[in-house]
């Protein structure tokens, strides 16, 4: 078993609130109706469909969480493995998460440049060919409270990399809302 060094910013985020929708059960185990649902959802909203469908929920619970405070903190995603993919998932995502709940967008806040593997990609051996660079605007993050976002929570690497970035700007990350948590049953 592979072993690596975790960095203690990153263990710190992991004990912020970390709240997943769904569980997401991955195609190699067998699924109920409920759970290829729930994939389906996860799958079209990662290929840019059902958006509005997706932005209710999370727009929900984040006005559950912070009340008449929703307007004080800044919604932002984790970007996906290409600026396409970003722009697909999250553009109208974003701003119909705002819309419904009042908070800020953190959408244009940032600039993703390049591509990077996905991690289903990466296992499967193929190599890195471009580089990802995320570009953020210090100026919009710094002493603002900060809602991360990303699509699937499966070891939160990419989450707590993200985070740690925006807390490097002078952000204050409250914690991370995910549409599915990777169910393992090994």
């Amino acid at each position: 078993m592979k072993t690596f060094y975790i960095p203690a910013t990153w263990l710190s985020q992991w004990h912020k609130p970390m709240i997943s929708l769904f569980d997401y059960v991955p195609t190699r185990y067998e699924a109920s109706e409920r759970e290829k649902q729930i994939r389906s959802l996860i799958w079209d909203f990662k290929a840019g469909k059902r958006s509005k469908q997706v932005a209710a929920i999370v727009a929900n619970k984040i006005a559950e969480k912070f009340g008449s405070f929703a307007d004080s903190i800044v919604f932002v995603c984790v970007p996906a493995s290409s600026v396409e993919r970003t722009e697909r998932r999250y553009r109208e995502f974003c701003e119909e998460v705002a819309r419904r709940c009042g908070c800020m967008n953190g959408y244009n806040a940032i600039k993703v440049d390049g591509s990077r593997m996905t991690i289903h990609e990466t296992k499967k051996g193929k190599s890195l060919q471009n580089s990802e660079t995320i570009s953020f605007n210090a100026d919009f993050f710094n002493g603002k409270r900060v809602v991360v976002f990303d699509d699937v929570l499966t070891q939160g690497h990419s989450y707590a990399r993200f985070a740690c970035a925006l807390e490097q700007l002078g952000a204050e990350v409250l914690g991370g809302y995910f549409l599915g948590k990777t169910i393992s049953y090994n």
